[in-house]
């Protein structure tokens, strides 16, 4: 290892040299407070920036060992590290220059409190994870600017953003203990016979179309819960919270529009995440497998047995193994059920509208003028109870314009100005007085899950082997780009990335032309709990890039829209 006076050296022999020349800095140097890994530096001062991790003793920081003593706090307080640091980044004076000269950035996160690899506490050290811009004016190293951000920047950073000395100790406490509570709630749903809760006084809606922030308070309707529909938890740390429970089976939210509708199952679609204190969701609780459904018209489909809601199509295709390049509504929302049932999932979220009207619904009339043998859709009216009845999996659906679906509901639940009213027995007492003669049109046989064997044929990346997130919804996976802007329960780019980086790891280690789709995803993800989510990155021992926690979903769900992807 080499000292900071090294790379001071190393500085001065290479200011104004060609860019390039700043390879040399990379390696380890004892900064004596903490030690500085440079894994790799940028190619030019427009690349991505040059990638370095800080690496502090444990006894140097002072963090009292009970805000990590769990896998739950530490991940809490890891995540609380990362924005502390940001906080004093945005601090920093700016170094002018080309690029991004002098840039510091830390992979902080937004409302959700996710996984990441920006920082890690480990066996006595606590790693930060950090990208640079090396700085340069034109295409020539300023050894100068980058000096400041070595031995100015780094070391304030370490005294400021890894020393509990100068944390708000109450804050960093309460952040980690919101976070085991929230854990404690997701964990309780099931015993309690729930599959979300929302807590009294939440704030469930946003700033607006494109903030994830809180409406401000003096805006927002507190939630709160029907008297009929009020459970408590007993929390270990925050005491007893009261709220809207939600139980297994089928739910119905309806209203009026612009009454909340939308905004309530949004809130339950984030709630399979926690969410930072002040966010206004943080008791705003879903089963950690829930998945939003829709219409995808356009996306590929491999091989899915959508045959429970789609068969004898007209041009004779076998929907026990259905492929297109180019879905339509009702077929991308069957492929997305059953490629959700495959993967594993318990609760299924709906709104109506952005889901495909004849896949949902096909009422009296319309099954007067156009009979059952010329209609190929089983209409999820028709499923939805049998999907919970026998596979377990339970359906909260935003649905405010047929009333067909009273008849199979165990829950309607009407929001009305911002609040919700239980209205169950009024909903039955509708059905029965007013009856639609609908006839039921699902077909007789259990519902089954086929499971598919993924090939590494196509998965291969071979040439261009580049894995990068252009934003949350577009992921690059070699040469190709795997489209998820539906797949709406992804809230971040570093998740986005990730999803990419366990395709490729799951190709090269456990993708063998035998292993199912759920058994190679699974196997992924027992790594990742063993050995963290570093495993998956080819820099795995360095700075891994910015990576933060995916669900099994998101990732089967990033497989099944690749559009090179073989299963047999």
């Amino acid at each position: 290892m080499k000292t900071k006076k090294h790379l001071q050296e190393i500085l001065k022999r290479i200011n104004n040299k060609g860019y390039k020349a700043y390879k040399e800095l990379e390696g380890e140097y004892d900064f004596e407070s903490f030690i500085l890994f440079i894994d790799h530096v940028q190619s030019d001062p427009f690349a991505p920036p040059s990638r370095i991790r800080i690496r502090v003793d444990k006894k140097h920081a002072g963090f009292d060992e009970k805000l990590y003593s769990t896998k739950e706090r530490k991940i809490a307080f890891e995540d609380y590290i990362a924005r502390k640091i940001f906080s004093e980044i945005v601090k920093l004076p700016k170094i002018a220059g080309t690029g991004n000269s002098g840039e510091i950035f830390i992979d902080k996160g937004g409302q959700e409190i996710l996984e990441r690899t920006a920082v890690k506490i480990k066996d006595g050290f606590i790693e930060v994870r950090l990208s640079i811009g090396l700085p340069a004016y034109g295409r020539k190293i300023n050894a100068n600017g980058a000096e400041r951000v070595f031995f100015e920047y780094l070391p304030l950073l370490v005294e400021k953003g890894i020393n509990y000395s100068n944390y708000d100790k109450r804050e960093s406490e309460e952040w980690v203990k919101l976070y085991e509570d929230q854990e404690f709630i997701r964990k309780s749903l099931k015993n309690k016979g729930l599959v979300a809760f929302i807590k009294d006084g939440s704030i469930l809606p946003r700033e607006s179309g494109i903030s994830d922030k809180p409406l401000k308070k003096e805006k927002a309707i507190p939630f709160i819960s029907p008297e009929s529909l009020r459970v408590e938890f007993e929390l270990p740390n925050s005491g007893k919270i009261t709220g809207m429970g939600i139980k297994k089976g089928v739910t119905l939210i309806v209203g009026g529009g612009y009454h909340g509708k939308t905004t309530l199952l949004k809130a339950l679609e984030r709630g399979i995440y926690n969410h930072i204190p002040g966010d206004g969701r943080e008791f705003v609780i879903t089963l950690e497998d829930a998945v939003k459904i829709r219409a995808e018209d356009g996306r590929r489909v491999e091989k899915v047995d959508i045959s429970p809601f789609i068969e004898n199509l007209p041009d004779g295709q076998d929907t026990r193994k259905f492929s297109t390049e180019n879905a339509s509504g009702s077929t991308s929302q069957a492929a997305n059920i059953m490629e959700a049932v495959e993967i594993g999932t318990t609760l299924l979220l709906l709104d109506e509208d952005t889901c495909a009207t004849n896949f949902m619904i096909r009422d009296a009339r319309m099954q007067k003028l156009v009979a059952k043998e010329k209609e190929p859709i089983t209409p999820f009216i028709d499923r939805v109870r049998q999907l919970y009845e026998e596979l377990g999996i339970s359906t909260i659906l935003v649905m405010g314009g047929s009333g067909d679906y009273f008849d199979v509901a165990d829950c309607v639940i009407k929001m009305q100005d911002y609040r919700p009213y239980d209205v169950t027995e009024e909903a039955k007492r509708i059905a029965a007085e007013i009856r639609t003669y609908r006839k039921r049109e699902r077909t007789e046989g259990p519902i089954t899950v086929t499971p598919r064997v993924i090939l590494k044929e196509g998965l291969e990346l071979k040439g261009k082997k580049k894995i990068k997130s252009k934003d949350v919804d577009t992921l690059q996976y070699g040469r190709e780009y795997i489209e998820m802007d539906y797949v709406e329960q992804l809230v971040d780019k570093s998740q986005t990335s990730a999803v990419g980086e366990i395709i490729r790891y799951a190709v090269e280690k456990y993708v063998d032309g035998r292993r199912t789709l759920k058994e190679v995803v699974n196997l992924v993800y027992k790594d990742i709990e063993k050995y963290g989510l570093d495993i998956v990155s080819p820099f795995y021992g360095k700075h891994p890039g910015n990576l933060a926690m995916p669900r099994p979903q998101e990732v089967a769900a990033g497989l099944n829209r690749y559009r090179g992807l073989r299963v047999k």
